[in-house]
């Protein structure tokens, strides 16, 4: 995994009507001379694993026909160039995972689903951090976006909010986990860096701490408990539950609304 702290990846260059075909069409005919064995949801599938293993930094076209065992000429037959590779790789990784099969559906509240939409959304993240690199401000959207948001749509739509409330939910939320996400992955990649544990990193600048927090200066910081920074806090838990109680206020103010509307 590579440092995330850089800038981010610009997503400029592909062509819309492009990816969108690519996504939504076949995407397997390439103009000519195939590698046999050799297909878009493959070249796909190991620019992902790359991505993963290295940071999308690593991931070139000339790096990815080396890892398939192909000329590079092989895979501008299938894909123009690495800004349209990058819209298939975000929409194969934001694809809602599959429900097992005989699997019930969906009975959970809109409240399980705003919870379930953030704890996968930090899953992914954390499996995927080269994410948190690129620019997502105008995503083209494919199968796997679209049926994520429909997914998640469904589940928060007994909320009862307008449609643009219903989407500034998602966003809201998306927002949350991206900011603790973020934190995380440059938390693991700072241990791998430094080769310093976060108790180590603490422990290192403790003296000097306490020699601060002893004068006087900082009285707030200085008379917080011995756990207020501990390990065993669970500060995504806790703003999530805040995030979901406060959507509960104006799920409830909206329904009492209606209720007046209705006398």
């Amino acid at each position: 995994m590579t440092s995330t702290n850089g800038g981010d990846v610009q997503r400029t260059g592909s062509d819309i009507t492009r990816s969108l075909d690519m996504l939504w069409g076949s995407g397997e005919r390439p103009a000519r001379g195939p590698k046999p064995g050799l297909t878009l949801e493959r070249i796909v599938t190991e620019a992902v694993r790359l991505a993963d293993a290295e940071g999308i930094t690593a991931v070139s076209m000339r790096r990815l026909s080396t890892e398939l065992g192909t000329g590079t000429m092989s895979l501008y037959r299938y894909v123009p160039g690495k800004a349209d590779l990058l819209d298939l790789m975000l929409d194969r990784v934001y694809a809602p995972p599959e429900d097992p099969e005989g699997a019930e559906p969906w009975t959970g509240g809109w409240r399980e689903g705003v919870e379930e939409y953030a704890r996968e959304t930090l899953v992914l993240y954390r499996r995927h951090p080269w994410l948190l690199q690129v620019n997502q401000a105008r995503p083209v959207l494919g199968p796997g976006a679209v049926g994520g948001l429909d997914r998640t749509l469904s589940r928060i739509k007994p909320m009862g909010l307008t449609d643009p409330e219903l989407i500034g939910v998602i966003v809201m939320t998306e927002g949350y986990v991206t900011g603790v996400a973020r934190t995380q992955v440059h938390e693991i990649e700072a241990v791998r860096k430094t080769g310093l544990s976060d108790r180590e990193f603490w422990e290192a600048q403790a003296p000097a701490l306490d020699r601060i927090m002893r004068s006087g200066r900082y009285p707030a910081l200085a008379g917080l408990s011995e756990d207020a920074f501990g390990a065993d806090f669970d500060h995504f838990e806790f703003g999530l539950q805040r995030l979901l109680d406060g959507l509960d206020v104006l799920v409830a103010r909206r329904e009492g609304e209606q209720d007046a509307q209705r006398a």
